[in-house]
C-alpha cells in the first residue's frame, strides 16, 4: 500500500487551475523526487497532502487517511514546507520543545534531532539570527521530531553549502533505506539525479512522468556517443548518410575535437547523435575505419526535464534582443 496517494487531485484558485486531476502514489523504501517548473503546482500539491489547502476535487491520503484524520500527525508525517516559519525570537530548542509538547514527546527527542541536524551548539540562539542554511536544518529537525515514517520536504537544500547538501542527501537515502517514505521537491536537477530513486514530474498541475529516475533520463533525446577516430571526415560523411549527426567535440573551452586528441595522436573526437553506438561501430567496421573510442553518453536529468516540461512553462522568457523588451 502506498504511503502517500493522490487520486484525481484538483485545486482551483478562482479561474486558475493549480493542480489538474493529478494522480500518483509514493511508495516506501525509496526517495521520490517531485519536479516541475515554477508554478507547476508542486507546493500546492504538498499543501493538499498535508491538509493545509482544501482540494476542489479528488483526494490526497497518507496511510489511506486524510491528514486531518491522523491521530498523531507529527508521529506519522514530517514536513518541511517553509523553513523560516518559526518565531524569530525563539531559540531553536524552545521552538522544537513547543512542537514536542503538542505530541507528548520528551525533551530528549528535541536534543536528538538537534544533534542529527548539527544545530546543538547553537540551539540556544534565536532562530531569527540563523542563516538560510541553518534555518533549513532547523526545518529538517522539526520534520524529524516525531521520528515519522513519511517525510515531505520542499526544497530542503536551499541555502545549504556543499557539505550540507551532501548531508541532506545521505540523510534522505538513509531514511529511505529504513523503509520510510520520502517525497522531496527540488529545482537542482544534478542533485535529484544522484538522490532520487523515482521521479514524479508535473507541469501546469498535470502529471508528465512517474517513473524511475534512470527511465526518465533515458527518455530524453539528448543521448549522444563520443567517438575518437583518425578518419573523422570519412566517418562523418557515412554517419550523415545514415541520418545521424556528427560534430567535433568540445573540451569546455570551445576547442574542436582535434584539440582534444592525446599528444602524438591524429585522432579527432566527435560527438554523434541520432545513431546508437552499436550502429556507429557497424558503419565504421564496414568501411574499415579505425575507432579508438566509442562511448555512449547518456542524457542528463536536466536535459530530460527541460524536454518533458517544454510545453508546460508558467512563464515565458524575454527575447534576447533588449530592443524588443518593451513590447513583451
Amino acid at each position: 500500500m502506498p504511503m502517500i496517494e493522490a487520486k484525481d487531485l484538483t485545486k482551483r484558485f478562482g479561474d486558475k487551475v493549480a493542480v489538474d486531476h493529478l494522480s500518483f502514489a509514493v511508495q516506501p523504501g525509496r526517495v521520490t523526487g517531485f519536479l516541475g517548473p515554477n508554478g507547476a503546482g508542486k507546493s500546492t500539491t504538498m499543501r493538499l497532502i498535508l491538509g493545509l489547502d482544501r482540494p476542489t476535487g479528488g483526494q490526497a491520503t497518507i496511510f489511506g487517511k486524510a491528514y486531518a484524520q491522523l491521530s498523531n500527525p507529527l508521529l506519522t508525517v514530517g514536513a518541511l514546507l517553509e523553513a523560516k516559519s518559526v518565531h524569530p525570537g525563539r531559540s531553536a530548542r524552545n521552538h522544537l520543545l513547543f512542537l514536542a509538547q503538542t505530541q507528548g514527546l520528551p525533551a530528549s527527542r528535541v536534543d536528538a534531532v538537534l544533534e542529527l541536524v548539527g544545530l546543538r551548539p547553537v540551539a540556544g540562539k534565536r532562530a531569527g539570527g540563523y542563516s538560510l542554511g541553518m534555518g533549513q536544518r532547523l526545518g529538517v529537525a522539526a520534520a524529524m521530531l516525531g521520528n515519522p515514517q513519511v517525510l515531505l520536504l520542499d526544497e530542503p537544500v536551499n541555502g545549504l553549502d556543499p557539505e550540507g547538501v551532501l548531508w541532506i542527501r545521505n540523510l534522505m537515502k538513509q531514511l529511505a533505506a529504513e523503509g520510510r517514505t520520502i517525497l522531496v521537491s527540488s529545482h537542482l536537477m544534478n542533485e535529484m539525479a544522484v538522490t532520487a530513486d523515482h521521479l514524479i514530474v508535473i507541469g501546469r498541475g498535470k502529471l508528465l512522468a512517474d517513473a524511475p529516475t534512470e527511465e526518465v533520463i533515458a527518455r530524453g533525446s539528448g543521448q549522444s556517443v563520443r567517438v575518437r577516430t583518425p578518419d573523422a571526415d570519412r566517418l562523418i560523411a557515412l554517419i550523415r548518410a545514415e541520418g545521424g549527426s556528427a560534430v567535433p567535440a568540445t573540451n569546455g573551452n570551445g576547442s574542436n575535437g582535434a584539440a582534444t586528441a592525446p599528444a602524438g595522436s591524429q585522432a579527432a573526437v566527435l560527438t554523434v547523435t541520432g545513431l546508437p553506438a552499436a550502429r556507429i561501430g557497424e558503419i565504421a567496421a564496414s568501411s574499415s575505419i579505425v575507432l579508438h573510442e566509442l562511448t555512449p553518453q547518456l542524457a542528463s536529468l536536466e536535459d530530460a526535464f527541460l524536454e518533458l516540461t517544454a510545453g508546460s512553462l508558467e512563464y515565458g522568457h524575454l527575447d534576447s534582443n533588449p530592443a524588443d523588451w518593451s513590447s513583451q
